[in-house]
C-alpha cells in the first residue's frame, strides 16, 4: 500500500469562547422557537436547568452526547445547532 503525502491547509479557527457562544445562542433560539423554558428542556433531557443556562450563555464546552440528547428533546438534528 502506498500512502501519498497530501498537504493539509490549516483551517481557520475561532476562539473556543466564540464557538461556545454561537452554539449556545443557536440552542436558545431553537428552544424559544418551540416555546420551551430552560427548565422544561432540562427536564426532557434529564439535565439540570443550570446546565442548560450555562450552555446557552456559552460557558460550557458541551459533549457530543449532550448535543444529541438536547437535539432529540428539541426535535431537530444535531446539525441544526451549527446552521446559521
Amino acid at each position: 500500500m502506498v500512502l501519498m503525502a497530501v498537504p493539509i491547509a490549516p483551517m481557520p479557527s475561532k476562539p473556543a469562547e466564540e464557538v461556545q457562544k454561537q452554539f449556545g445562542a443557536r440552542m436558545r433560539a431553537l428552544r424559544q422557537q418551540r416555546g420551551l423554558s430552560q427548565e422544561e428542556l432540562a427536564f426532557s433531557c434529564n439535565l439540570d436547568r443550570t446546565y442548560i443556562g450555562s450552555v446557552e450563555r456559552g460557558e460550557r464546552n458541551i459533549s457530543l452526547v449532550n448535543i444529541h440528547t438536547i437535539a432529540a428533546a428539541l426535535g431537530v438534528s444535531p446539525r441544526e445547532f451549527f446552521n446559521d
